[in-house]
């Protein structure tokens, strides 16, 4: 289990926490998405159940060593006092595809019976949320009723990428562990960990595509992201006059096989039009923001409604070139 990158404070306030033998019952873990809030949550878990069961001799910090009964066990997806609550497949025999757009109350309702007992193998019972922005709002009421009269033991763990989309009384009730963007450096060393036959060149390219996430910069990992930044910036700086760079790329990116770079393709450029905004001014910056607003739209409506994908490369192409004008 690799450690955590980056936000050093969180994870010591957490330590702090736990070591005060006063732990919060519910925590509310928020910061953008990709930055480890979910890793975090994993490892926290371990660790409090494993000292909840008595192990001895564990390292400061978070970390469970290898070969900890309690650690094998929630790895193993069968430790009886750990449940994590997240957006189910609508088809269990296809479960990388087609996620359920909620968490449901009748996924909630299921830790009922859970609550009604004691922990069984220590004297903690851990409940992550991944995430609770996409509980919907009868679970969220469910879920309040338990935040309220906390089960005996009970530890919840919520990840949140939108706080303020939350149910105020949920917010209340729990303790904010706030977790930021990492820095480049940070970032990198994230990216190496678990891609470790990535060369520099990739890492840097994957760097540039985190916004500090890199949980976001790894989605992009095998994909030649650089490839794709670099056509795009072709596109925005020289204007492809005669359609031929758009041309290019939509045929590049619209096959069956190209799928995920295509969706890549997708991220990156609403991405670059939004910086090149940044730095213009008067009437180049109104032009620079109702390119990122066009490429906003597209991109949305482009896998929301199954559009043509070397049709849609080719429009954001001419978006991209509108840069130039």
């Amino acid at each position: 289990m690799t450690s955590v990158v980056g936000n050093a404070a969180a994870q010591a306030a957490f330590v702090s926490a736990m070591a005060s033998g006063s732990l919060h019952h519910a925590w509310l873990l928020t910061g953008p998405q990709g930055v480890g809030k979910a890793s975090f949550a994993r490892m926290a878990a371990i660790r409090m159940l494993a000292e909840g069961a008595g192990a001895t001799g564990l390292p400061p910090g978070l970390d469970v060593p290898e070969g900890n009964a309690t650690r094998a066990l929630v790895e193993a997806g069968s430790h009886p006092d750990y449940r994590v609550l997240a957006r189910l497949p609508k088809d269990p025999e296809k479960p990388d595809q087609d996620i359920a757009r909620s968490i449901t109350i009748a996924q909630v309702r299921t830790l009922q019976p859970l609550f009604a007992t004691t922990p069984s193998m220590s004297s903690r019972r851990v409940v992550v949320i991944d995430a609770i922005d996409d509980l919907e709002r009868g679970g969220a009421n469910a879920l309040l009723k338990n935040l309220e009269e906390p089960p005996q033991g009970t530890i919840f763990l919520l990840v949140s990428h939108a706080p303020g989309r939350l149910l105020p009384t949920i917010r209340s009730r729990c303790r904010l562990l706030r977790f930021e963007a990492l820095g480049d450096g940070e970032v990198a060393t994230a990216i190496r960990a678990v891609q470790p036959e990535a060369d520099e060149a990739e890492i840097a390219a994957l760097v540039r595509a985190s916004d500090g996430a890199p949980g976001r910069a790894l989605r992009y990992a095998g994909l030649d992201v650089a490839g794709i930044d670099e056509a795009i910036a072709r596109i925005a700086g020289e204007g492809d006059r005669d359609n031929s760079q758009r041309l290019r790329l939509a045929k590049s990116l619209g096959g069956k096989a190209a799928q995920a770079r295509y969706e890549a393709f997708l991220d990156r450029a609403p991405a670059y039009v939004a910086q090149a905004a940044r730095s213009r001014s008067g009437p180049a910056l109104r032009s620079a923001l109702d390119a990122h607003a066009a490429a906003r739209e597209l991109a949305g409506a482009a896998i929301g409604l199954s559009l043509d994908a070397q049709a849609t490369v080719f429009e954001m192409g001419g978006i991209l070139a509108s840069l130039k004008a």
